[in-house]
């Protein structure tokens, strides 16, 4: 079978007259490709449109982490550049999947292909217009990964730390429990009264009632504390008195209320009494450290929930504050070692009728960025506020700012001023096309220390407060 009558089989050539079609392939370089062939690597210059006449092959896009998504084309189809695009590099890697034929014409003479064939134009232009809309799919999926990257770098760091807590306060509170459980047989064989034996569970609730204090103790007075009890204890022979000098110290007990208890009690019961008292306040502090620990898994749980907004449609009414707020929690691994986050919010603003998860992913691209503009040391400052019928969000921080000759790119897609690897060129694209498509606008203005982004997005949806939904 000839080219030509190959061409016939692709749809868009499919009613060209003969001698078109023949014209058509003599200006075509046939290529064949085994599975793996890379026939084109991203960056390569867009000089040729592809014609796939059998055979698969995989587009993949692999700037920023390598982790790029794809997208896959089979015979016969036309791709690579088109008349009319815009393209000056080929966004992507395309590579052969199956043995694969195709065909390539040189863009450089794409102005003769349409003189002498008119009526491939619209059917051009048809084209390009289905691969932008696709894409925009595939760029929207990478930069949705990317965002997700840049959230899941540190979750699991977040979460496995309270887990890492909660697992170390269960071993310690089953120790602590073994210990109250001997100290308490061993107390139940004293021969103490009926108000003996009732003041000792009064002992342990009033202590575990006491409020902790406002500010905790410096090292070296603790140690002072610590040192202090100890050494009233061992005075009255308790045994183990600097085991049980913390938990004492941090129920905050003195010594008057140590000569209080040795006034109620037989001497030879201090040293159980006291180790039941201390291995009781030990395990209310674990349970209120597990407490701690699983809430805050529990915190992180419920921000990823809001933060891709699970079990609910693409269109909500959002509370912006919820998202920026959920935002924040999960790129804390980002900000808590040298990044001051200044909050100045308008509770009264009212919700807006968006795609919750897609602000989402602009709040992460802008924080994320002004968190790499400071370099991890810094001051990062979100307002919100009614603008007449517009909701501001800006977002900003006192970082080295955008170089002047970037700021006129940095909306563009696949321009980036990160490093090699670091940066997609997509974020701010994105970005942008999302808050256009929520009928919004974002801007900028930057010098060193001083860089703001706003966001702008229309009320005449929002939801008021109090209102019936």
């Amino acid at each position: 079978m000839t080219l030509a009558e190959e061409l016939r089989g692709v749809p868009v050539f499919a009613d060209l007259a003969p001698a078109d079609l023949e014209w058509l392939a003599g200006q075509m370089t046939l290529v064949n490709l085994q599975p793996g062939d890379i026939y084109i690597r991203e960056g390569d210059p867009a000089d040729r449109m592809i014609v796939l006449l059998e055979g698969e092959t995989r587009l993949r896009l692999e700037s920023g982490n390598g982790e790029g998504t794809t997208r896959v084309f089979q015979g016969p189809s036309v791709t690579g550049m088109l008349p009319y695009s815009r393209m000056t590099r080929f966004p992507a890697t395309i590579r052969a999947v199956v043995p694969s034929r195709l065909a390539a014409y040189p863009a450089a003479r794409f102005p003769e292909m349409l003189e002498r064939l008119p009526v491939l134009a619209h059917r051009m232009v048809g084209l390009l217009t289905d691969r932008v809309r696709e894409f925009t799919k595939l760029q929207d999926q990478q930069e949705k990964m990317a965002a997700l990257g840049k959230i899941s770098a540190g979750l699991a760091h977040e979460l496995n730390n309270p887990a890492a807590a909660a697992l170390r306060a269960v071993d310690s509170l089953r120790d602590a429990l073994q210990v109250f459980r001997d100290a308490a047989a061993r107390l139940d064989q004293r021969p103490l009264s009926t108000a003996q034996r009732a003041a000792v569970a009064t002992l342990e609730r009033d202590l575990a009632a006491r409020p902790s204090p406002a500010a905790p103790i410096d090292t070296l007075e603790r140690s002072d504390c610590e040192e202090q009890i100890a050494e009233c204890l061992l005075e009255h022979g308790v045994t183990r008195a600097w085991d049980l000098a913390p938990a004492l110290v941090d129920a905050g007990c003195q010594p008057e209320w140590f000569e209080n208890l040795y006034a109620q009690f037989p001497a030879e019961a201090f040293s159980d009494l006291l180790a039941r008292i201390a291995a009781s306040l030990t395990i209310v502090t674990l349970l209120s450290e597990i407490e701690n620990s699983t809430g805050r898994i529990s915190d992180l749980v419920r921000a990823i929930k809001e933060y891709t907004y699970m079990d609910q449609g693409p269109d909500q009414e959002i509370d912006v504050h919820q998202g920026l707020e959920s935002t924040l929690l999960l790129l804390r691994h980002r900000t808590k070692k040298g990044i001051t986050v200044r909050l100045d919010f308008d509770r009264s603003l009212p919700k807006i009728c968006a795609h919750g998860s897609e602000l989402n992913q602009v709040w992460t691209n802008l924080i994320d960025n002004a968190i790499d503009a400071m370099q991890g040391q810094g001051e990062l400052r979100i307002r919100t506020a009614r603008d007449f019928d517009r909701l501001l969000v800006e977002i900003a921080d006192n970082g080295a700012g955008i170089p002047r000759e970037a700021q006129d790119h940095i909306f563009e897609p696949f321009f980036t001023t990160k490093g090699v690897g670091k940066g997609t060129g997509l974020g701010l694209e994105t970005a942008g096309r999302i808050i256009r498509e929520h009928g919004g606008e974002i801007t900028f203005q930057s010098v060193p220390g001083d860089t703001r982004f706003q966001i702008r997005l229309p009320l005449s949806h929002a939801h008021s407060p109090g209102a019936d939904t």
